[in-house]
């Protein structure tokens, strides 16, 4: 198949004492290529930690910009220069500040698929891993929570006793809003379990046997023999190696183009001319970093 290529790349990695990190919906030949496989909160720590000269990160730009944030001195590839993340992209740091005014008093927790920028204006990050614990951890009982209206939505079923407000009103995952509670009856009919992201609606959040983020997924997996995996497909290869004895099923349509946009043309490319390399002023990054490490030090506790 590949096994040339990877070898290059493996020699090239060396070369310039580089570390390729990669999310669990990269495609296959991507995530073989990797040293180090998570969802954005594993990849985000990893990222904090590491301690060879470059990161290449395998995943989309908010991603690559969080390990520059964490790590500033090192230097931060993302092969795929055009790979972003509409989810992100519904929420502007103007639109933070223009709801911090019209709450006041409240906490704003940015998930981490947002923007760099808006980022700098939240009081604290989170994951879809640990949403939940990053709002119950706050004294504020008002949270403006974003951008995804989904997550949102999950974190007040969990944390009832405080009022979450999207931010924006509607911001979504298109993947995630794929789901139906068709897929959940599909599964049941299969005689498969149901497991599904945060990001799903409402209604097939609470037909799904779990609710979990993909790291989550990664753990959940071996208490069941069969698995209907109501998230990106990518992750599918990685449970199909570490379970192999277990089946997993995925909507074939529920694929994030950007998470895709990564080729072993591009990462081995990447590797050689440095390209392309995450830069971000100085002074966004100290703002950022300020909220991310607010959840990361929540998560030390």
């Amino acid at each position: 198949m590949y096994t040339d290529q990877l070898k290059r790349i493996e020699q090239l990695k060396k070369e310039n004492n580089a570390i390729i990190l990669a999310h669990n919906y990269q495609p296959p030949e991507i995530q073989d290529a990797a040293d180090i496989i998570g969802d954005s909160l594993e990849l985000a720590v990893k990222a904090r930690e590491v301690t060879e000269d470059t990161i290449v990160l395998c995943g989309v730009r908010f991603m690559a910009e969080t390990a520059k944030v964490l790590n500033p001195e090192k230097t931060v590839i993302l092969p795929a220069a055009d790979a972003g993340c509409p989810l992100a992209d519904f929420l502007t740091p103007e639109m933070v500040r223009e709801a911090r005014l019209a709450h006041p008093g409240a906490a704003v927790v940015l998930y981490v698929n947002s923007d760099t920028a808006a980022k700098a204006e939240a009081d604290i990050v989170c994951t879809s891993a640990n949403a939940v614990d990053v709002v119950r951890s706050l004294k504020e009982t008002t949270i403006l929570f974003g951008p995804d209206s989904n997550l949102a939505d999950y974190v007040a079923s969990q944390v009832p006793e405080k009022e979450i407000i999207p931010l924006p009103k509607g911001g979504h995952c298109y993947v995630h809003a794929l789901f139906t509670c068709d897929d959940v009856i599909a599964a049941a009919e299969q005689g498969c379990m149901t497991i599904c992201h945060p990001e799903c609606r409402r209604e097939v959040r609470r037909g799904a046997d779990v609710v979990a983020s993909t790291g989550g997924m990664v753990k959940m997996a071996q208490n069941a023999d069969s698995w209907m995996l109501l998230t990106e497909k990518g992750i599918a290869y990685r449970l199909e190696k570490l379970y192999p004895e277990k089946t997993f099923l995925v909507r074939e349509d529920a694929v994030c183009a950007d998470m895709k946009k990564i080729t072993l043309d591009l990462l081995e490319r990447s590797l050689i001319t440095g390209e392309y390399a995450v830069q971000l002023p100085t002074d966004l990054m100290d703002r950022a970093r300020v909220p991310i490490e607010r959840m990361m030090a929540l998560r030390r506790k």
